[in-house]
């Protein structure tokens, strides 16, 4: 193994070269949110001397732990929170060694519900995206309260700003690393496949990127600064403080976790529905982003006029919902604990459930829910991101079915990074390479030319990932507009 060094804005970095990929992990791209810092947008780090070491991942941001009953999914949510010393706002980088230039670059925003996750997952390497010549860059953020609160005095919107901090640090050093600034891609799957739907609406990230991929996410995820502000009022109750940044900022950050982790029980929260009886977190997901204020401007369902010139590659798994979203506990539900579970977060939930079989023989209550859930989180409102976006647009389903968990949520990501291996307790042991080589080639494909191999989307036809993809007719429903 040999040592690359690349100099960026805030001085030099050494990374570690291998196999023909050179990876440089743990780069602060912005200074450590602690002080005077938390709640406030990301700030400027200072300068350091010599050559900084970046042979290992750095620390995550705060985050509560993974439940036990979704420990598999562990390789897509990373080591949980690391403290370190407190400099989370990092990101990493790989590319092809020996250094080229002009490369494409893909920029990776992770999931996990704006609650957990982190950018050194196993799942996210960025190996076999470096092997097939592109800079692929992975990112930490700031999460539930620390990062999607709207508190008086501090900024809104946190987890965005850094976002979009990281993706300036791209513009500005990325060249060094080999890759092209003017070819940045940027893509996230769930949380953050709604945080990549999302900045496209966004004036403070227009012209840092010139494609987007959004997985298993929408411009939906969002409430309205009133909401966020009522979120934020209920967590200060829950901790006897002022909703202030500054109160805020006192608090311990595991207090912070203990009582944001209260706010999940729906007695304890205040109603978070919107204006047409939707909560866009379904009771899974109180801190989201905001729309209203200068990061995310545009209220939900309209089209975006800050992303005429960017390229968009979405789509969803056929059975997100099967994993993650509580189908462990629905095994029990009878009709009517269906209806109530939906009924919580969505209007017409009854309709909905009938349209997926509710009350058919042969489908049980768990399942009718679960397809529900799937259409009304992910599927329909994808779709109605996708026909509202002004660029060109092009979309995707993902249709293999692993053995024990089908075509759930996220079951897409390690196809795309060519990381199945790393995730053999989700996708099983018999993973078709084909189905591997396609994704991660259209993802490459469209990163590099804009085009990942089939048509444009006017509401007709789909790429269909399976074990045999192909092009196929949309059966997404098109749902209700939030």
């Amino acid at each position: 193994m040999t040592v690359r060094t690349v100099d960026t804005e805030a001085g030099r970095v050494s990374g570690r070269c291998a196999n023909g990929v050179a990876r440089f992990l743990g780069i602060p791209y912005a200074a450590a949110p602690l002080g005077d810092l938390r709640f406030a947008a990301p700030a400027r780090g200072e300068r350091w001397a010599g050559v900084r070491e970046a042979g290992e991942y750095g620390a995550t941001a705060p985050q509560p732990s993974l439940h036990p009953a979704h420990a598999v999914l562990g390789p897509l949510t990373g080591p949980g929170w690391v403290m370190g010393d407190g400099e989370y706002l990092n990101l990493n980088v790989w590319t092809p060694e020996p250094g080229a230039g002009g490369l494409p670059v893909m920029v990776y925003i992770h999931g996990g519900g704006f609650m957990i996750g982190a950018g050194s997952a196993p799942a996210f390497d960025g190996t076999s995206f470096a092997r097939d010549g592109v800079v692929l860059v992975t990112i930490n953020y700031r999460l539930g309260a620390e990062g999607f609160l709207a508190p008086l005095g501090g900024a809104t919107n946190i987890g965005l700003r850094d976002q979009i901090a990281a993706l300036r640090w791209v513009r500005d050093n990325i060249a060094g690393f080999g890759g092209n600034p003017d070819s940045v891609t940027v893509f996230g799957e769930s949380a953050g496949g709604s945080a990549v739907a999302l900045l496209l609406h966004s004036p403070p990230a227009a012209g840092l990127f010139r494609r987007a991929i959004v997985q298993s996410g929408h411009d939906e995820m969002a409430r309205r600064l009133e909401l966020t502000e009522e979120l934020t009022k209920a967590l200060a109750a829950r901790l006897g403080i002022a909703p202030t940044a500054s109160e805020f900022a006192q608090v311990p950050v595991r207090d912070l976790l203990r009582a944001q982790a209260v706010l999940f029980r729906r007695a304890a929260r205040p109603d978070l529905r919107d204006d047409n009886g939707i909560d866009p977190g379904h009771g899974r997901a109180p801190f989201l982003p905001t729309t209203g204020d200068d990061v995310v401007p545009d209220p939900v369902g309209v089209a975006s006029t800050h992303s005429r010139g960017v390229d968009l590659l979405t789509g969803t798994t056929l059975e997100e919902a099967a994993l993650g979203f509580g189908a462990e506990k629905f095994a029990a539900f009878d009709a009517h604990d269906a209806v109530a579970e939906l009924a919580a977060t969505y209007p017409e939930a009854e309709s909905v459930l009938e349209r997926h079989g509710l009350h058919d023989p042969a489908v049980t209550p768990a399942q009718a829910l679960t397809a529900a859930y799937t259409e009304v989180m992910f599927r329909a409102p994808k779709r109605r991101t996708a026909l509202r976006h002004p660029g060109p647009t092009y979309l995707y389903e993902f249709a293999w079915r692993a053995p024990r968990y089908g075509a759930a949520h996220a079951l897409d990501v390690p196809f795309v990074f060519d990381t199945t291996q790393a995730c053999r307790g989700l996708v099983g042991d018999a993973v078709p390479e084909s189905l591997t080589r396609a994704m991660h080639r259209a993802w490459i494909d469209f990163a590099t030319h804009g085009d990942p191999g089939w048509p444009t989307y006017d509401g007709g036809k789909v790429m269909r990932f399976d074990a045999d993809s192909r092009l196929r007719d949309d059966t997404t429903p098109g749902g209700r507009s939030c």
